[in-house]
């Protein structure tokens, strides 16, 4: 029986979050766990910031402007959206809905603002991506080159409230090691297939 034919006969596909301050890896991890499991989808968050270079529509995020995620905010469309900083995120139910249909696991790499949404209506893997300390964030912050020194400053604060919130996640990952890190993302994932 074809992949596509097998996914279609299973049940709905598990709902994953994944959050970190911004810095930690989150997105090279998701990747590398993409690329490791063909079952496994990424949400496409939306956004109103700006896109950095290299970044594409729809493939890192869905870059919407100001008036458009507003509607869309009006219409309900959003399984959970905040404001970080000066610009809104936020992940589109329909998207999410349609690939777990398919029997297909989704992850979302969000905020804990909007993982805290989307866990009071939904069931749902959660698990939050630890920097192996703030000093290093800082430095890894730094190497990134996309972000002015002020607002460097911004993300290390704001990641200092964001690392109280762990405790409230299913499972906790430091990232000192990426290709550890991505085992134990993938063995937490397999773990929450089998129940």
């Amino acid at each position: 029986m074809p992949m596509e034919a097998r996914l279609r006969n299973r049940k709905k596909g598990l709902l994953i979050i994944l959050s970190a301050p911004s810095g930690t890896g989150k997105t090279t991890v998701v990747g590398k766990l993409l690329a490791k499991d063909r079952k496994l989808r990424r949400s496409i968050s939306a956004t109103t910031r700006s896109r950095r270079k290299g970044e594409k529509h729809g493939r890192d995020y869905l870059f919407l402007s100001q008036y458009e995620f507003r509607r869309r905010l009006r219409k309900r469309a959003f399984l959970e959206s905040a404001r970080v900083l000066d610009n809104f995120y936020g992940t589109l139910k329909e998207p999410v809905e349609r690939i777990r249909s398919q029997g297909r696991d989704v992850v979302l790499v969000i905020d804990v603002q909007g993982a805290r949404k989307v866990l009071r209506k939904n069931k749902a893997l959660s698990i939050f991506l630890k920097p192996p300390s703030l000093k290093e964030l800082a430095r890894r912050l730094g190497n990134r080159n996309t972000d002015s020194m002020e607002e460097q400053k911004r993300r290390l604060v704001l990641a200092k409230r964001e690392l109280v919130f762990a405790k409230f996640y299913d499972s906790v990952v430091v990232n000192r090691d990426i290709g550890q890190t991505v085992f134990e993302i993938k063995r937490l994932i397999d773990k929450a297939r089998l129940h």
